[in-house]
């Protein structure tokens, strides 16, 4: 026995939204340049901090006749990429908070801390500097200088921390205007707000009336 009621019909799936309008390439391009930037940034900026703390020279100094050996870290070295990569996450928030010519002055900022930390690690890769001090210090003379020099390769990791953060400052110099602000929602826009009408009093309500006197409000008063 066949039923008479046709069965119903079922609308595909790009009708059931006549006006959903579709992404057009400057939109897919945005959001995809917000998710790169956000990722190199912070991902610059932490490996720029670990960097820093990781030895990047070994040598050894001549103390009491004997050999002595000495490291010295990234920030014993130089302290620029990780002050930089502290400006550079700073500034990868900002970007969002700010807008307009605010937005550009800030994505350069972070651009200049991403350049500013590749060329600071890159002069201190062959430095010895450090060393030296540590070496006078441990045998008392100020003369002394280290032996058997030798570098690792975090200086050239925290270079390409630089480089990840100089990228993301790229991109919001490029794609920054079209990308939201995150303080935009809470911002006043000026326009007079409607004041809410106070709720009706029954006079013949106790209730009501001790909560117009605790308002400040005159129950007897008509509207």
């Amino acid at each position: 026995m066949t039923s008479a009621v046709p069965p119903p019909r079922t609308q595909p799936a790009d009708a059931a939204e006549p006006d959903a309008e579709p992404e057009t390439r400057a939109q897919r391009s945005g959001r995809r340049s917000i998710a790169v930037a956000l990722l190199s940034g912070a991902v610059g900026a932490a490996l720029a901090l670990l960097a820093s703390r990781q030895t990047w020279a070994n040598g050894t100094a001549s103390v009491a006749g004997g050999e002595l050996p000495l490291s010295a870290t990234g920030s014993d070295v130089t302290g620029v990429p990780a002050a930089l990569a502290i400006v550079g996450l700073a500034a990868l928030v900002a970007v969002f908070a700010v807008r307009k010519a605010g937005r550009m002055l800030v994505a350069l900022l972070l651009a200049l801390s991403g350049a500013g930390t590749v060329v600071a690690a890159l002069l201190a890769a062959d430095d010895g500097g450090a060393l030296d001090e540590k070496a006078a210090e441990a045998s008392g003379d100020a003369a002394a200088t280290i032996g058997d020099l030798s570098h690792t390769a975090w200086p050239y990791a925290a270079a390409a921390a630089g480089a990840l953060i100089l990228i993301a400052g790229l991109l919001a110099l490029t794609y920054g205007r079209s990308w939201p602000a995150m303080s935009g929602r809470y911002e006043r826009d000026g326009a007079p707000r409607p004041r809410k009408a106070p709720p009706t009093v029954d006079p013949d309500r106790p209730e009501d009336l001790w909560k117009a006197l605790d308002r400040g409000e005159d129950p007897t008063r008509e509207a």
